[in-house]
């Protein structure tokens, strides 16, 4: 397989490229999704066509950068990766599109963050792949329409309900990532301990898994820290009292939260009595972002059922004072009241 990099988001040093898997045999986890996608493939193969385009929703770090690579592999073409804010002007669009060849497949990471004009662009290479560019300005503009190799493009975003309808309709298929058990995490924390020539036992990889709030990525990275603590402090074995007391030092708790994780809610609880509060002043209680906030932090905590997300602003549970070691305060009804 050719295989190419373009404007990569994460870069060659990313940590995580030598531990994703390469088909989709060796991808755990997804199992729907994967009958589906194979069943697509292996179609699209026997008729000697380029695969539908293919939309992957989901929290980030679930898989679908690895998902479109495989998909790259198993149609044993090209992969060519950028993102939507890479993609700034038409023209950058048209120099990658104009360079694919037959199935090669293009991989667009967030993107709902496209801007207009290139999205509008994008319509009618994804349609008919063709492409209409403007040359010149003012009355001497002209378009120029150009062919391009039928391509399978693969959109990836964490935010599907700001992909736009006209661009949404344009895939063939669509699918949500969903969060991993904790058996698949545990598979896919020793896989990556076998990468990282880490001897792990059993138990130390079920608790890593337990604590990576359902995400492969997490997962992956909380390995690497423990595997750090076991070589410096430790006989280099990952056991399940070494991964313990490793977790203890990153500060990442019995039910996967770190230290942010733990100043949200606790924000919520002491600064603003357990809520409702809004997102952006939340987010100025704990100097993040809104966005980091309402993406990286507030699915997993709405998955544990640590917060609700009222018309009001942001509320914390029961659950979330039991576990901060507090009383609750009039309950969740009254607090949602």
């Amino acid at each position: 397989m050719r295989e190419e990099f373009i404007l990569d988001p994460q870069g060659d040093d990313d940590p995580d490229i030598g531990l994703r898997p390469a088909r989709l045999d060796e991808f755990v986890g997804q199992d729907k999704l994967k009958e589906r996608l194979r069943i697509s493939i292996e179609a699209a193969a026997e008729r000697g066509h380029a695969l539908d385009h293919v939309l992957f929703s989901g929290p980030p770090g679930l898989g679908k950068t690895t998902l479109a690579a495989i998909v790259a592999n198993e149609m044993g073409t090209a992969f060519r990766v950028t993102t939507g804010p890479a993609l700034e002007r038409p023209g950058d669009l048209a120099a990658i599109l104009s360079n694919l060849d037959e199935g090669d497949v293009f991989f667009i990471d967030e993107i709902h963050r496209l801007p207009r004009a290139v999205e509008e662009v994008l319509y009618s290479a994804m349609e008919d792949f063709q492409l209409d560019i403007m040359v010149g300005k003012g009355p001497t503009a002209q378009s120029i329409r150009l062919d391009l190799q039928p391509f399978t493009l693969v959109g990836a975003t964490t935010r599907k309900g700001k992909v736009t309808a006209p661009l949404r309709d344009r895939f063939g298929l669509e699918d949500k990532l969903d969060y991993y058990s904790h058996g698949e995490l545990a598979s896919i924390v020793t896989r990556a301990a076998r990468i990282l020539e880490i001897e792990i036992q059993p138990q130390a990889a079920a608790m890593i898994a337990r604590r990576s709030r359902g995400t492969p990525r997490i997962g992956n990275r909380l390995l690497r820290r423990v595997r750090d603590f076991a070589v410096a402090r430790a006989d280099g074995t990952i056991t399940e009292e070494v991964a313990a007391d490793a977790l203890v030092v990153y500060e990442v708790d019995e039910m996967g939260l770190d230290k942010v994780d733990r100043e949200i809610l606790g924000a919520i609880v002491s600064k603003f009595g357990g809520g409702p509060v809004g997102l952006h002043t939340l987010a100025i209680a704990v100097g993040e972002e809104p966005e980091t906030v309402e993406d990286a932090y507030e699915p997993f905590l709405l998955q544990m059922g640590l917060l609700h997300r009222t018309p009001r602003g942001r509320v914390a549970t029961d659950l979330t004072y039991r576990h901060l070691g507090m009383e609750p305060e009039g309950g969740d009804q009254a607090r949602l009241l």
